[in-house]
């Protein structure tokens, strides 16, 4: 296992919506290794391919770190392949949320608390499911990375222009991290 960089703000990868995979794609169990490594060592509680730099359908989460805020997510692990949004519903909530890709930035986003989804597991078995709350949250937060949607897609153009200068920093590397990034606009 080794852990991968994440990609930056401003990484095109980012930007794309991603490819889906089929069940001979190259290497998956060891890229599955490697991201579950990165997304702890970063401290993350999800990750999508796009993230390090994969334009592929692929996502994972392991929940367990909010199970003192919602106890269904004690164990909650998953991987998430090829997965398609079916369905969100109930009333618009506010959650402060990170990203990986957006070291020290936390801003509240609005998501709908219940979702219905498709997806293939790693060994790609056909699932579809409903969740909600937090665990709803944090999967829409990883299937964004694969419709190539990013956080500040969320904010108004004011909380934009307001967080102008953090973005650019993030671009270019003017952040204090603790995991292997690459950053698009760094100087070499």
């Amino acid at each position: 296992m080794s852990l991968l960089p994440v990609y930056a703000y401003g990484s095109p990868v980012l930007n794309r919506r991603a490819e889906p995979i089929k069940s001979d794609y190259p290497g998956l169990q060891q890229l599955l290794a490697d991201m579950w490594e990165t997304m702890y060592a970063a401290q993350g509680v999800g990750l999508a391919a796009p993230q390090i730099g994969k334009s592929i359908r692929l996502f994972i989460i392991d929940a367990d770190p909010y199970a003192d805020e919602d106890p269904a997510l004690k164990g909650f692990k998953k991987v998430f392949i090829n997965a398609e949004v079916l369905e969100e519903k109930g009333k618009p909530w506010y959650f402060n949320e990170g990203c990986l890709s957006f070291p020290g930035l936390r801003e509240d986003i609005e998501r709908k608390p219940e979702i219905r989804i498709r997806y293939q597991d790693e060994e790609f078995n056909t699932h579809e499911e409903i969740f909600r709350g937090l665990a709803a949250r944090i999967i829409q937060h990883e299937y964004d990375h694969t419709e190539g949607i990013l956080m500040p897609d969320h904010f108004s153009q004011l909380k934009k222009r307001l967080l102008r200068k953090k973005l650019t920093n993030i671009s270019k590397g003017i952040v204090t991290v603790s995991y292997p990034m690459k950053f698009p606009l760094r100087k070499k």
